[in-house]
C-alpha cells in the first residue's frame, strides 16, 4: 500500500512539474503597424512625433538597427511573417483579390500560420485588426488556427465608425468599398462607436484580460491598420500636434500617436497582471513609410514597394524581461521571418518537415550564447515587376524594377545606407556571385496563384 502511495505521489508531482514546464512558456504578442515609416519612431530617431510606449519595447529590449521584413507590400509581407516561410514559396506574390467568392485568393490553406503551430502548444491565439490573408471563407482567421478575430478581412479600411456602412463584402459596388465594411467580431458584424485604432486597442487589452482571467496562455497578433491610408485621425490626436503645418504629415503623427497609446494600455495591462517577464513583445511594420501617408523613411533609400531599403528596412523591436539584456541595439540584419521561428524554438513544437522555416531562432543571438550572424543570405523577389534583391553581409544586390533586371546595382550598407553609390564596376565577383545565389534562390519559388488586387473587378457582379 505504501509503494502505491510513493507511485502516487511520484505521479502527482511529475504531473505537476509537466503543468508548470507548460505554464512557463512565454506568452506572446506581436504589434504589427502598417506603412510606418522607418524614421516614425523615437527608438530609430524620430523628433516630431513622439513615442514614448513603442520606445518602451525597445528601450526594454533590443531595437534591431537592420530588421527587415521579406516584401515592401503589406498582403506577401505579413503572409511571410504568419508563416515564417518565404511567401514566393506558396504563390504570394502581390496582394490577392478581395473576392470572398475566391476560394485560392489568399494564404495556401496547406501552410501552416503562427496560430496553427501554437496550437498545438496549448496556447490561445486572437488576432486583432487587419488580416488581409484572403476573404473567402475558408481563408477566415478562425479557419487558419486563430480562437478570437476581431477587425476586417481586406487590406485597407476607414477609420470612424460612421463611415462604417457595408455589413459584409456582399454590398461593395465598386472598388475600394471594402473600406467601408463593418467590423467583424469571430463571424459576426459589429458596430463600433470609438476611432479604429482606439477600438483595436481596447480589444486587445480585453483579450489579454481574459486569458489571464482564464489561467490560458496566449498569443496575441495586434495587426493595426494605422497609418495606412486613408489619413484619418481624431481632434484628441490631432491636437497634439500644433506645431506641425503641413495637414497630412500632422494626420500620420496623429494616427501613430494612437498606435502609442494603444502599445502603452498594451504594456500596462501585462504590468497590471503580472506577465511583465512571462511575455516576448515584438514590435514592426508589415513594410516601409508608403508615398501617400506623409511617413519618413530617413536616410534610407525607397519607399513602400521598392526593394531599395526605404521598402524593406522597419522599425523593429523585441522585448522579453529576464531572458534578453535591455536597451541594446542589435547590428547584423534580421527579418520578420525569424518570429515565427524564435517562437517555435521556445514552444517546442513541430514544424511540417515538407514546409521547413527560413526563418531562425533570434534568442541566442541576442543573449550572445550565439556571436555570429543569423543569415548568410536574406532574398527579396517582386515576381510582378521582375524585380529582385539579395544582402549578404553588408553587401546588397537590387533590381528595383523591371528595366533595372539586367544590369542590377551593388552597394555597400555598411558605407552607404542610401544606396547611392553602384560598385558593379568595381566589386564584379561580388556582383556576380551574388546573382547565382539569387537565381538559384529563384528556382525555388512559384509564379502567382491568385488574381491580382489591381487585376479583378469582382464587385461588378455583385
Amino acid at each position: 500500500m505504501k509503494k502505491i502511495g510513493t507511485i502516487f505521489n511520484f505521479f502527482i508531482l511529475f504531473f505537476s512539474l509537466f503543468l508548470n514546464a507548460q505554464h512557463n512558456k512565454p506568452n506572446i504578442i506581436i504589434i504589427m503597424t502598417d506603412d510606418m515609416g522607418y524614421a516614425d519612431v523615437g527608438f530609430n530617431g524620430c523628433k516630431d512625433i513622439p513615442t514614448p510606449n513603442i520606445d518602451r519595447i525597445a528601450n526594454e529590449g533590443i531595437r534591431f538597427d537592420e530588421g527587415y521584413v521579406s516584401f515592401p507590400v503589406c498582403g506577401p509581407s505579413r503572409a511571410g511573417f504568419l508563416t515564417g516561410r518565404y511567401q514566393d514559396r506558396f504563390g504570394f506574390t502581390t496582394n490577392p483579390s478581395i473576392d470572398p467568392n475566391n476560394p485560392i485568393a489568399g494564404l495556401p490553406i496547406e501552410e501552416e500560420t503562427m496560430a496553427q503551430v501554437l496550437k498545438k502548444a496549448n496556447y490561445n491565439t486572437a488576432i486583432i485588426g487587419k488580416w488581409h490573408m484572403g476573404t473567402n471563407a475558408v481563408f477566415h482567421p478562425l479557419e487558419r488556427g486563430f480562437d478570437y478575430f476581431y477587425g476586417f478581412l481586406s487590406g485597407g479600411h476607414h477609420y470612424f465608425p460612421e463611415k462604417l456602412t457595408l455589413n459584409n463584402l456582399s454590398e461593395v459596388k465598386k472598388k475600394w468599398q471594402w473600406y467601408s465594411t463593418k467590423i467583424i467580431e469571430n463571424r459576426a458584424p459589429v458596430e463600433i462607436k470609438e476611432y479604429l485604432t482606439d477600438a483595436f486597442s481596447n480589444a486587445a487589452v480585453n483579450f489579454i484580460d481574459k486569458q489571464v482571467k482564464d489561467d490560458q496562455q496566449f498569443m496575441l497578433y495586434l495587426a493595426y491598420n494605422a497609418p495606412h491610408t486613408p489619413l484619418q485621425a481624431s481632434e484628441k490626436y490631432l491636437s497634439r500636434f500644433p506645431n506641425i503645418k503641413d495637414k497630412k504629415r500632422k494626420t500620420y503623427a496623429a494616427m501613430v500617436s494612437a498606435v502609442d497609446d494603444g502599445v502603452g494600455r498594451v504594456l500596462a495591462a501585462l504590468k497590471e497582471q503580472g506577465l511583465d517577464e512571462d511575455t516576448i513583445i515584438v514590435f514592426l511594420s508589415d513594410n516601409g513609410g508608403a508615398r501617400n501617408n506623409a511617413s519618413d523613411n530617413g536616410p534610407l533609400r525607397g519607399l513602400k514597394g521598392d526593394l531599395f531599403e526605404g521598402g524593406v528596412r522597419v522599425p523593429f523591436a523585441i522585448r522579453w524581461k529576464g531572458v534578453i539584456p535591455e536597451g541594446n541595439s542589435y547590428k547584423n540584419p534580421v527579418s520578420s521571418l525569424d518570429i515565427m521561428a524564435t517562437i517555435v524554438a521556445q514552444t517546442n513544437v513541430k514544424i511540417n518537415p515538407e514546409r521547413p522555416l527560413d526563418g531562425v531562432d533570434l534568442i541566442p543571438f541576442l543573449t550572445g550564447k550565439n556571436n555570429g550572424a543569423p543569415h548568410d543570405y536574406l532574398f527579396w523577389r517582386k515576381r510582378e515587376q521582375n524585380a529582385m534583391a539579395i544582402r549578404h553581409g553588408n553587401y546588397k544586390l537590387v533590381a528595383n524594377k523591371k528595366q533595372d533586371q539586367e544590369t542590377p546595382k551593388l552597394f555597400d550598407l555598411s558605407i552607404d545606407v542610401s544606396e547611392s553609390k553602384n560598385l558593379k564596376s568595381e566589386k564584379l565577383k561580388i556582383h556576380k556571385d551574388l546573382q547565382k545565389e539569387w537565381n538559384n534562390w529563384n528556382k525555388e519559388l512559384k509564379e502567382r496563384v491568385f488574381p491580382a488586387l489591381g487585376e479583378d473587378n469582382w464587385w461588378s457582379k455583385n
